[in-house]
């Protein structure tokens, strides 16, 4: 379940999208909401493997570094798919 920062986040990428209308601009303007609330549900849904990604990935470094945020994305990508895959089941039991 979302933390109440990531139901805030969301009512205001809402308010954004009503705010403004479809097209460039409503991207432009909403989208460091988009990315927040994005960030927010991952950060949610797999916290250490999202942490992980944050530590390793944020910038550039030794080959072992880059590695490590190799490791990372990919532990990340397999978390998400399990939470997928588990939402998938609940809706098709």
């Amino acid at each position: 379940m979302r933390s109440s920062s990531c139901d805030r986040l969301q009512e205001a990428l809402l308010q954004c999208h009503r705010r403004m209308p479809e097209g460039p601009a409503r991207r432009s303007g909403c989208r460091h909401l988009n990315k927040a609330l994005a960030e927010c549900v991952v950060g949610e849904a797999c916290p250490e493997e999202y942490e992980a990604v944050r530590s390793f990935c944020s910038s550039g470094g030794t080959s072992l570094k880059r590695k490590q945020c190799e490791e990372a994305q990919f532990s990340l990508s397999l978390c998400l798919s399990r939470h997928q895959r588990d939402f998938e089941q609940q809706q098709h039991p």
